[in-house]
């Protein structure tokens, strides 16, 4: 099957809410075999809306609608939908009876346009409103499955869960099930890795490769479609594989896991700690680690040394590693990160110099960057060229410091 989701109401268009419902749908349709092609938004107007249902019905064989389903005159998907596909609306009694009650109940007039919200398209299922007033409705025609649905994702999402899937499970032939795994790499580029993979891309059916840049980070959602929940799990497993020989140095999780709760959860585990000393990235290190929960557990604590001066007297950086490298070199880190593991008695120190820009210092440009991180036996330091804005390169510094400290908290050094 082929899913289109069409969601109706002009707030979507002028971006006064964000369109929530399409997400949680496709991931519901995803979890039964279900294909979604299209996301569409059109706007309350009936001509837009029936020139979308005309294109949906040419390209699709699921169509499921959220919104326009209230009492005011904007609120048309119904009636547009019923035109389009010469369907009669009616009311519905059981509907029409549970509105009347509510007002009721609730000592409140109702006017005659609340009436509209029982109307619905003849011979179609209803799907009962356990949380609101106008009632869903699905049918069959020609072929082609409607589905409609509320707007309000507190009535939509338990419709959709308790008597939309039911309806799609028990109407339709729906066997295979999409399973997803998430592969999360940094260091590495959307394009440089695609062409590591430009083969196995090309050539995907089943399980399909996906590539998607995040916010410094690289993702590949990997989906597999299966009725046997292990043979989809092979076929996973057997791609990930392939994907880890050519890019394995630079994988470092799955689905929502993140490079910095990895690291700390690492760092709890093996009972370690770890102290920072910033300049470039005037605290940035110690805001994000801090921002777990449970990170005095693993964290011992930092300073942010922006000046020179400050460098010398804090963290006895010698006269010699200023005059001769500048406080932007491998020289500097490195002896940051041994003091300040020192001072703190931490078992990992870490620290960051560089140029964030936009100007240049010691006549290094901007996004000259240097790390070191000091264990118990060594000091390693590193040594990268970033770019992008100042905040960008302050931002992609603390994330290699992430990725340098859980690869040396993983190898035990």
């Amino acid at each position: 099957m082929n899913a289109e989701i069409i969601a109706v109401g002009s707030e979507l268009l002028l971006g006064q809410i964000v369109n929530t419902n399409a997400q949680f749908i496709s991931k519901g349709l995803a979890d039964i075999g279900v294909n979604v092609f299209y996301h569409t938004v059109a706007g309350d107007n009936q001509n837009r809306l029936t020139s979308v249902i005309q294109t949906a019905k040419s390209r699709s064989d699921l169509l499921i609608f959220t919104g326009g389903l209230g009492p005011t005159k904007d609120d048309l998907t119904k009636e547009t939908i019923s035109k389009v596909f010469q369907k009669e609306l009616v009311h519905d009694e059981v509907s029409l009876s549970y509105i009347t009650n509510y007002f009721l109940q609730t000592n409140r007039e109702m006017t005659p346009n609340n009436k509209k919200q029982a109307l619905i398209i003849k011979d179609s299922t209803i799907l009962p409103n356990d949380n609101g007033m106008a009632p869903g409705m699905a049918f069959i025609h020609e072929g082609i499955t409607c589905i409609l649905l509320p707007g309000p994702p507190s009535e939509m999402k338990p419709m959709f869960n308790k008597y939309a899937i039911p309806y799609l499970h028990s109407r339709l032939d729906v066997h295979s099930k999409l399973h997803s795994r998430v592969l999360r790499f940094f260091g590495i580029g959307e394009s440089v890795l695609e062409t590591k993979l430009q083969d196995l891309i090309e050539k995907q059916s089943n399980p399909t490769i996906a590539p998607l840049a995040s916010e410094h980070e690289v993702t590949i959602r990997l989906t597999a479609s299966h009725s046997d929940e292990s043979a989809a799990m092979k076929l996973l497993d057997d791609t990930e594989q392939e994907i880890l020989k050519r890019a394995g140095s630079y994988f470092y999780g799955y689905d929502d896991e993140t490079l910095e709760r990895q690291t700390m959860n690492l760092l709890h585990k093996k009972n370690l700690t770890v102290a920072s000393a910033e300049s470039l990235t005037g605290g940035l290190f110690s805001k994000v680690i801090t921002d777990f929960p449970g990170a005095s557990s693993v964290y011992s604590g930092g300073v942010v040394v922006y000046s020179t001066e400050l460098k010398q007297s804090m963290l006895k950086v010698p006269d010699t590693i200023v005059d001769t490298h500048g406080v932007v070199s491998a020289e500097c880190a490195e002896w940051m990160a041994v003091e300040i593991k020192n001072q703190t008695k931490a078992d990992y120190g870490i620290s960051f110099t560089g140029v964030a820009g936009p100007d240049e210092q010691e006549g290094k440009s901007a996004g000259t960057v240097f790390i070191a991180i000091a264990d118990k036996n060594q000091t390693h330091s590193f040594s990268l060229k970033l770019a992008g804005s100042r905040n960008g390169i302050r931002e992609r510094a603390v994330k290699h410091g992430f990725r340098f400290l859980n690869q040396l908290v993983k190898e035990g050094q």
